[in-house]
């Protein structure tokens, strides 16, 4: 259990806060939250800044309410992965430079590059306090479902690797194309090659946006496995809350399943993160402590 760190995707959704199992009563600050969820695991993965770009403040203050140990994993800002992006989530300056012809929705091929760069460079500058504290673990690029394995998909990933030049990244892919037949072993050998950490997903199959359970380390820093529940019939709808899609209770016999492989993994790297995205309500806390014990 040394290197094998577990812990969820986020600490303030909504339903984990209204259900009132995870946090004491006196919790009730951001602050204070933060403070207990470190208690109770060491790593957590930051999902706001998927949806806006995080700040340097912010990080100075996780930094300073979690212990020496602690570790954050800091998911990409979305416009770097090729999801779609209102132009009303980027700073005001950067609102005023794209003018006002600005599309409702933004993509990253079609962002000037002068303000592209200026993203990367104060998503850089966000992180920075985690990473002179010692704390930051992965930045996760979780790719959009129609970024395909053809030339430009795979260039878009270089891209990302290049502008994040001496941060360690973890990658995930939400199409099957990278991993259908004779492109399996192609894309785990395109992540050796780019030094990235490949991301082991454990996830409902039979979508065009589902990859398969590929248990691979593809660098000697990390293994990374996120568990995003196994719920078919919420997998694809249409909702505000990440927490309907990814609402799943996975039972002792599947979390028991995958010990021999999580073991397995820990022992290729240096680090193996086990991060749960089931987060309805307390589903991603109590999963993992289960699976904690399960190690034990």
């Amino acid at each position: 259990m040394n290197n094998i760190l577990i812990g969820s995707a986020s600490w303030t959704d909504k339903t984990l806060i209204e259900c009132g199992r995870f946090y004491p009563k006196e919790c009730k600050s951001a602050e204070a939250r933060l403070r207990h969820y470190a208690t109770q695991f060491p790593i957590v993965e930051v999902d706001s800044s998927y949806y806006g770009m995080p700040t340097p403040a912010n990080a100075q203050l996780w930094a300073e309410r979690t212990p020496e140990h602690f570790t954050f994993n800091i998911k990409a800002f979305r416009l770097f992965t090729g999801h779609q992006t209102s132009p009303t989530v980027l700073h005001k300056d950067l609102q005023q430079a794209l003018g006002p012809d600005a599309p409702k929705v933004l993509y990253y091929k079609d962002t000037p590059k002068e303000i592209a760069d200026e993203l990367w460079r104060r998503f850089s500058e966000a992180v920075e306090p985690l990473r002179q504290a010692g704390k930051l673990g992965a930045l996760h690029f979780q790719f959009a479902p129609w970024l395909l394995r053809n030339r430009e998909g795979m260039a878009h990933v270089a891209h990302c690797v290049e502008k994040m030049q001496g941060h360690l990244l973890a990658v995930e892919f939400r199409n099957k194309s990278w991993f259908d037949g004779d492109n399996l072993a192609k894309t785990v050998a395109f992540e050796r090659e780019l030094g990235v950490a490949h991301t082991i997903v454990d996830g409902p199959q039979g979508f065009a946006n589902c990859v398969p359970l590929v248990w691979e380390a593809t660098h000697p820093a990390l293994a990374l496995l996120r568990l995003h529940g196994r719920n078919h019939d919420t997998w694809n709808i249409k909702s505000s809350a990440s927490s309907s899609r990814f609402n799943y209770w996975y039972s002792q016999a599947e979390l028991a399943a995958m010990v021999p492989e999580i073991r397995r993994m820990a022992s290729l790297a240096d680090a193996l993160h086990v991060v749960f995205n089931t987060n309805y309500e307390d589903q991603g806390q109590v999963n993992a402590k289960l699976l904690m014990s399960l190690l034990r």
